[in-house]
């Protein structure tokens, strides 16, 4: 992280990138026992908040991620009752799960509580859903808490967490996809983020590979623009406990009763609509 005083700017030395934001002021910042939180008002993008120096979310953009990371799973799974979003403590991944009369139960495991505080007094519209009934949450380690859930319990499982490195980068790995197989009935879906296409290709191969490796039947990819983060181009995997087509409940009432802003049913069909080298790579 770059500052000096009027800008944010995150450098990405292995991909020779950077990301600047005008500032307004810094008006929060600690270290917790995991990372350093951050958070600034920006002139442009409402409030930011980084971790260890990395943007995670701002006011501005967020819904893109979000309702990404969410909806076109939950429209392609037949019955998602039980949703986990590991990570995600922004809330905002949740409140969009939460959207759907579907989901019975939606658990989020966050092992940093701080973010989800701070979340509630910075952006408090991702945190409307934090008292629906159906929501838990739940602050703890994601990867033990992967390991002891029921099995064949849940239905889609959401890792919304932070770059593979510090707290989550066990959450990349072949054991702990071998855990969340484990824990999805039969035809359930795991989708992680997985950075962007354009300079992660490797791991998001890698990531593949690991899924395919612990036994899920079929692995995907979902693309949308972010601009916080590198190159503004992002993804999502996807792991399908048993291999076919996806079940694509795409009723357009449903669709529109969910009050999305980025997310709709063309979106939806290009977010799976992958360019030529990334399916060369992916081998999809």
């Amino acid at each position: 992280m770059s500052l000096d005083n009027s800008w944010f700017t995150e450098p990405v030395d292995q991909t020779g990138t950077a990301f600047s934001l005008k500032l307004g002021e810094r008006v929060h910042a600690e270290q917790t026992p995991y990372q350093k939180i951050e958070i600034y008002r920006t002139e442009t993008f409402g409030y930011l908040m980084t971790i260890d120096g990395c943007t995670m979310v701002s006011t501005r953009d967020n819904f893109l991620y979000h309702e990404m990371m969410s909806h076109p799973m939950l429209n392609s799974h037949p019955s998602p009752r039980d949703v986990v979003v590991v990570g995600g403590g922004d809330c905002g991944t949740l409140r969009e799960v939460l959207k759907h009369p579907e989901v019975q139960r939606a658990v989020q495991v966050e092992i940093d509580e701080r973010v989800t505080r701070l979340s509630e007094q910075y952006f408090p519209e991702l945190c409307v859903a934090n008292g629906d009934p159906r929501a838990t949450l739940f602050f703890g380690d994601g990867i033990a808490w992967m390991k002891e859930v029921a099995p064949e319990s849940l239905d889609l499982i959401i890792i919304d967490s932070t770059d593979p490195v510090g707290p989550a980068e066990g959450l990349f790995g072949r054991k702990f996809y071998v855990d969340c197989l484990k824990a999805l009935r039969p035809g359930g879906m795991l989708v992680q983020q997985s950075e962007s296409p354009l300079l992660h290709l490797e791991l998001i191969a890698e990531m593949h590979h690991f899924m395919r490796d612990a036994g899920f039947a079929q692995t995907r990819m979902l693309h949308f623009p972010q601009p916080i983060y590198p190159s503004g181009w992002w993804s999502a995997s996807v792991a399908q406990k048993t291999a076919g087509p996806l079940a694509q409940r795409l009723d357009e009432a449903a669709i529109a009763a969910l009050g999305t802003k980025f997310y709709n049913v063309e979106t939806h069909h290009a977010a799976f609509a992958l360019p030529n080298f990334v399916k060369q790579a992916l081998a999809l």
